[in-house]
């Protein structure tokens, strides 16, 4: 049996010690990308960072020999099931490993001999693209499967919490296809900077109409990046070259993470109004679905040009219809759409706009690096038990599941409160366990808190979201104490900093289900954490209290729970803080109509 390479130790010794890899990166001294690197076998280490590893490892008591016996142990009897076609590349993956078998979709066979179902009745793991469903009913087919691998993003077809119910974990390569997205949306903006397709289409037709063709240059324009997540990060690096002015938006990336990538972070009514090019890199959420409307676009610079490789959902198509014959809107560059295949649309019409089948990830390169990416971590998931991009959640016991599943689900609340309350732009956040937490394995409830604080953020779950944390320049940092604010409840507390200020939330679970708040920016109150919440912020003054329920009641608002609670000490008039749970979330004109109590500082819905 070969020994382990330098970057299945790298994951041992990160694995152990519990480090990032950006904190692995500073230990020896490279850049976090050269760690990524090196453990997904790609490059070889300097021999100096090398003898740095082996003296940390040293230092640290870190050995490897029982993951070189115990991958002997269980290579042997590895089986791996490719449900659907894949690249050669991927195939070798797995064909590299001594022992392993590897059963191709070729190879299934027919209902008769009992196709995929049975060749899973021994498999260790599965790998599919699309086209296989992966329900209940064929997991109960595989007894000792203990992963699923998604060649790709999306995992619709994959039935995730029957997976989870069965202790399998289920992976996907989020970022695999980035440069390829990233390059069509390069491609998208120079084809409408050049009126490239207009002068395709007339020198086929025979005509030479040079003049009617003049374009503009990309150099000294805006680029204006809405979501700066991998791909969007990518866009940024090619844009450069161009000599275009960047500025992106995105509440979950630090302010440091887009000053080293040459972006000027920007609020998005900002984004709007300076980009001459806007291009669209985030997730379907309630908070981005439409985020391209008559509003936005009447706020934008007269003869914007819009690229769309990321949702068809994010575009108000009749609003964009609208502006693109006004000429608000210079011109469109679309890969995606509502419904699609794209059927009797009105865009079809207009010879500004470019319409792309939604090939924007469809590249030979990129379908191999899925691939690739999605073997490699099924390969570092059976042999050392590293878990990379899984999308459900992790193994524990059923007991320490039952124990946490309360503080599991509290935190992701927490998290999402304070993000609807607080003021975006995220650096760190401090997340404080007490009592029953301070034993306990706390993993799933720092991320399901992370999770809630990040929402709206692509592809974040409660497994990866401490990385894409790390990866948006997000600090975290986790206190376990004994004693927490003087009683032997389970308490969780979160701290959250942004550039504009901090944020504190104190909350614990009663009856083991009913998650409370027990205090915001330090004033005692005991609300509820579900429903539609009003929180307000008012100065402690008489008539606010009677002036907010008589305002919900004149506009028809029905009253769940109303908290009140007020800063202990400071001066005159001090501050208050009232959270009202209402049966239904409410709308701009109740929010403007509350802003009508003078004393009334601020007013936010919440939604848990």
């Amino acid at each position: 049996m070969p020994d382990l390479t330098f970057g299945e130790k790298l994951l041992i010794a990160r694995r152990q010690l519990d480090l990032f890899q950006y904190q692995m990166a500073e230990k020896l001294g490279v850049h976090p990308n050269s760690v990524t690197k090196y453990e997904r076998g790609e490059g070889k280490p300097h021999a100096a960072v090398v003898r740095m590893f082996e003296l940390f490892c040293e230092q640290n008591g870190i050995r490897f020999d029982e993951y070189q016996s115990a991958q002997q142990d269980r290579s042997n009897a590895m089986k791996i099931v490719l449900a659907e076609k894949v690249s050669p590349a991927t195939l070798a993956v797995f064909a590299a490993e001594p022992g392993w078998e590897v059963v191709t979709h070729d190879k299934l066979g027919d209902a008769n001999s009992g196709g995929l179902p049975a060749a899973l009745a021994d498999a260790d793991a599965l790998v599919v693209r699309s086209a296989v469903q992966v329900d209940d009913a064929l997991m109960e087919k595989a007894p000792k499967l203990r992963v699923i691998g998604r060649a790709g993003v999306g995992v619709d077809n994959i039935d995730a919490e029957a997976a989870t119910r069965r202790g399998i974990v289920v992976m996907n390569t989020p970022g695999a296809n980035a440069v390829a997205v990233a390059e069509l949306t390069i491609a998208l903006m120079l084809a409408l900077a050049r009126k490239i397709p207009a002068a395709n289409t007339t020198m086929h037709a025979g005509k030479w109409e040079k003049k009617s063709l003049q374009g503009a240059e990309l150099r000294g324009k805006t680029l204006g990046i809405l979501g700066l997540g991998r791909i969007g990060l990518e866009v940024a690096k090619r844009a450069r070259g161009f000599g275009l002015e960047i500025v992106g938006s995105d509440p979950f990336v630090s302010a440091a993470v887009a000053r080293e990538n040459g972006i000027a972070l920007l609020p998005l009514d900002e984004l709007f109004a300076k980009a001459d090019y806007l291009t669209l890199h985030v997730g379907l959420t309630p908070q981005t679905q439409g985020v391209i409307n008559t509003k936005t676009l009447a706020a934008m610079k007269k003869g914007v040009r819009i690229i769309n490789c990321a949702r068809g959902e994010l575009v108000d198509d009749a609003a964009l219809v609208t502006a693109l014959k006004s000429g608000q809107v210079a011109g469109a560059a679309l890969d995606v759409f509502v419904q699609e295949p794209l059927k009797d649309s009105p865009y079809f019409e207009l010879e500004n706009v470019i319409l792309t089948p939604h090939i924007a990830g469809s590249t030979a390169e990129a379908q191999e690096a899925v691939g690739i990416q999605i073997a490699m971590q099924v390969r570092e998931y059976l042999k050392l038990g590293v878990v990379q991009n899984a999308v459900n959640l992790p193994s524990l016991s059923h007991e320490e599941y039952v124990q946490l599943a309360p503080y599991i689900d509290l935190a992701g609340r927490l998290g999402s409160f304070l993000a609807q309350t607080g003021k975006g732009g995220i650096e760190a956040i401090h997340l404080i366990y007490g009592g029953a937490l301070v034993d306990a394995k706390t993993d799933l409830v720092r991320n399901a808190a992370i999770e809630g604080l990040l929402q709206g953020s692509e592809n974040v779950n409660r497994i990866n979201a401490a990385a894409v944390a790390q990866e948006r320049g997000i600090r975290i940092h986790e206190d376990k104490r004994e004693s927490h604010r003087g009683g032997a409840a389970t308490l969780l507390a979160i701290e959250l900093h942004t550039a504009k200020g901090a944020s504190h939330a104190t909350a614990t679970v009663i009856h083991d289900e009913q998650p409370r708040l027990l205090e915001f920016d330090g004033i005692d109150i005991e609300a509820p954490l579900e429903g539609n919440l009003l929180v307000c912020r008012n100065l402690d003054v008489p008539g606010v209290i009677g002036r907010i329920g008589t305002i919900l009641g004149e506009q028809g608002v029905n009253i769940a729970n109303f908290a009140l609670g007020r800063e202990r000490a400071g001066t005159q008039p001090v501050k208050a803080l009232a959270v009202v749970q209402v049966d239904a979330p409410v709308s701009d004109k109740v929010i403007e109509a509350l802003y009508t109590i003078e004393a009334l500082l601020d007013v936010k819905l919440v939604t848990l």
